[in-house]
């Protein structure tokens, strides 16, 4: 495992810890898809929307720690911390890229 991510994740973690959804939906495909606590979130709007609530709810902050592929996904373990119970955490982010954008994460 490693730490070095490649693009669009770089920029889909600078945009998610400086609050910029606008940067953080344009890592997304068009049709992209975010699955996180239980919800799915299909498209630019619904995604943007999504870091709004989160970020709203939980004044977060997220570190990527190591990244490796399985499967043909890249599989990121995060330290998160903010606004709740027993912050920080580590959590996993699941990506599936398509070219050099993001189609579909994971949040476990």
């Amino acid at each position: 495992m490693s730490t070095e991510l490649r693009e669009p994740l770089t920029e889909f973690f600078a945009a998610e810890n400086s609050d910029d959804t606008e940067a953080l939906a344009q890592c997304f495909v068009d049709d992209g898809v975010v699955r996180d606590e239980g919800q799915t979130f299909a498209g630019a709007a619904a995604i943007k929307q999504w870091m709004v609530d989160a970020k709203k709810k939980y004044q977060h902050t997220v570190e990527p720690i190591e990244a490796a592929e399985r499967g043909g996904k890249t599989v990121v373990i995060t330290r998160v911390a903010g606004n709740f119970p027993n912050s920080p955490v580590q959590l996993q982010h699941i990506f599936s890229l398509a070219g050099d954008k993001i189609a579909s994460l994971e949040i476990r």
